[in-house]
């Protein structure tokens, strides 16, 4: 409904009685900001025009007038279902009301070091993490946010303009506005026909709202469930997660290409980008097992071990020789430096302080990594299971050696297959139809390559997408990620939308739906109903306000 367009009358004086009222003193009314001559109050359809607009220097909106009958129509046509549909409403809405409390309350105690809980509030419903390292917001972001808001706050006005005309009360107009650089939109009613109704009734129109974007909700999270199964004749999902875009300033790029497919990570099939992050995070955890996800996860296995390959004793003998050059060991010809381990899970990724330099050297081979990848591995730090219950698996004329790498880096193997290039579909084409030749041991159709360095940030570089087209590919690759935005931005901001309307604060739903549950309840008089809803909206302000505070802390510092 319209925010900061309602007007309460209390006191002597002031409190009128309509049939069935019982004393209770007048329901929350809705009044325009400004006098309304009473010939404007009358239906806009018979008006010529059937928008205006209005702009000062912190507001600007949009009204239009035209919604006025059909809402009507539409209200009074259905009005029996709806006012069943807006009844449920009502019990929803109130129950959510007690459970913001419970919610600001909790917070409350948290910021009073009452209750020492590490669960946040901002993480459990709204779905992202308090530990926000990156907050850039692209323009296809800024897109999809202001498409669900469009949703959302639609489907909340609307909710309040048909509970209105199931009543037999039109809309005045439907407002789109911005205040300061904030959207909204509003439904303004004439405030004389609301005072008439009875309360139950006021109480379905300011519950209509909450009531919707819940509604909203719960049709998104089916959405997302049932998506695969929607997409299913166009798309395969979970299968392989499949590159939509490599940024320039990823670390993969030039490794991997749009329209690529992820098949493993350290042997690990991947078919998810869910699963992509999670693994990167969990290999990660086991590489510095003091890092937060590795306390988190208790199944995370403790110790530091070492990622290892079995290598032939021939090709160590043949391996080139680590150079020094500015006094920096490096390798030639982009060569990866390997040292050996031994079969137990002693480490010898380090140097020892009593080497020296020299020694240190000839433990070094520099190998190609791409070949070395190839082979067998062995050691113990690597998530999959690499042993045979035996400490060593390497044969009596092969060695492990362990890449040797800068504290603070991990090393991984990346497998990908890329059945959309031309040599991939130059290769399938001179196959047998018959055979059962996978991608992954077509030479032209898959490959893996080493990565090493953070993997956290890794995880984040890449822009990846669970659905894999089944036919040939094009601005439809990237239809079902673009799907999955919109419906989850609409979740996240129909959320945001029912509990900051539920809240006990001033100027919102909650406050109209505080004070026409007060008069409902009959049960104190008007003065002492005006008191009682004060001490309520200003304490929820303030508590409202303080969880406002501690999610921003939280989330930015």
């Amino acid at each position: 409904m319209g925010r900061g367009r309602r007007s309460r009358r209390f006191g002597i004086g002031t409190t009128e009685r309509h049939g069935g009222g019982g004393g209770a003193g007048l329901l929350p009314l809705v009044r325009p900001t400004s006098p309304t001559p009473a010939a404007h109050r009358r239906l806009h359809s018979s008006s010529s025009s059937s928008s205006s607009a209005s702009c000062s220097c912190w507001y600007c909106d949009f009204k239009i007038y035209a919604l006025n009958e059909p809402l009507l129509h539409l209200g009074r046509r259905y009005s029996r279902h709806f006012r069943l549909w807006f009844s449920i409403g009502v019990g929803f809405a109130v129950a959510s009301l007690l459970g913001i409390a419970l919610g600001l309350l909790y917070e409350l105690a948290r910021s009073l070091h009452v209750l020492h809980c590490k669960v946040e509030l901002s993480s459990l419903l709204f779905g992202f993490s308090p530990m926000v390292s990156d907050m850039t917001v692209s323009l296809a972001d800024a897109g999809y946010i202001f498409l669900s808001t469009l949703i959302s706050v639609s489907c909340h006005e609307f909710g309040h303009a048909v509970a209105a005309a199931s009543e037999g009360i039109q809309a005045e107009y439907v407002a789109i506005f911005v205040a300061v650089l904030f959207p909204g939109a509003l439904v303004a009613f004439d405030y004389e026909l609301l005072q008439a109704v009875p309360k139950f009734s006021a109480l379905r129109i300011y519950c209509a709202g909450i009531w919707h974007n819940a509604v909203i909700c719960a049709i998104c999270g089916l959405t997302l469930l049932l998506l695969p199964w929607i997409l299913l004749p166009m798309y395969i999902h979970g299968e392989n997660p499949m590159v939509l875009d490599v940024p320039n300033s990823s670390p993969l790029y030039g490794y991997l290409s749009p329209h690529d497919m992820i098949l493993s990570v350290d042997g690990i099939p991947i078919h998810s980008p869910q699963e992509w992050v999670d693994l990167t995070a969990l290999i990660d955890g086991v590489a510095f097992p003091e890092s937060n996800y590795t306390k988190q996860n208790r199944d995370v296995r403790e110790g530091n071990g070492e990622k290892g390959y079995c290598v032939p004793n021939v090709l160590i003998e043949g391996s080139e020789k680590i150079q020094l050059v500015d006094n920096i060991s490096t390798c030639p010809y982009d060569f990866s430096s390997f040292t050996r381990t031994p079969c137990s899970e002693t480490s010898l990724l380090y140097d020892h302080p009593g080497d020296s330099a020299a020694i240190r050297r000839d433990r070094t081979y520099c190998l190609n990594s791409q070949e070395i990848v190839k082979l067998k591995k062995c050691g113990t730090g690597w998530l999959k299971a690499v042993t045979n219950g035996s400490s060593c698996i390497c044969s009596e004329d092969e060695s492990c050696l362990a890449p040797i790498h800068d504290p603070g880096s991990t090393w991984i193997e990346i497998s990908y297959a890329s059945p959309y290039s031309k040599e991939c579909l130059q290769s399938i084409r001179k196959l047998d139809p018959s055979s059962q030749t996978s991608l992954s041991t077509e030479p032209n159709c898959s490959g893996s390559f080493v990565y090493v360095g953070d993997l956290i940030s890794l995880a984040q570089s890449v822009w990846l997408t669970a659905y894999q087209p089944r036919w040939a590919f094009g601005i439809g690759t990237y239809l079902p990620h673009v799907l999955e935005k919109i419906v989850t931005c609409t979740f996240h901001v129909s959320l945001m939308l029912a509990i900051v309307n539920g809240l006990p604060v001033f100027l919102l739903d909650g406050e109209s739906i505080l004070e026409a549950g007060l008069c409902y309840s009959g049960l104190l008089r008007p003065r002492e109903r005006e008191r009682v809803l004060r001490v309520i909206l200003w304490t929820g302000t303030v508590m409202s306000i303080i969880a406002l505070l501690r999610m921003v802390h939280t989330a930015f510092l």
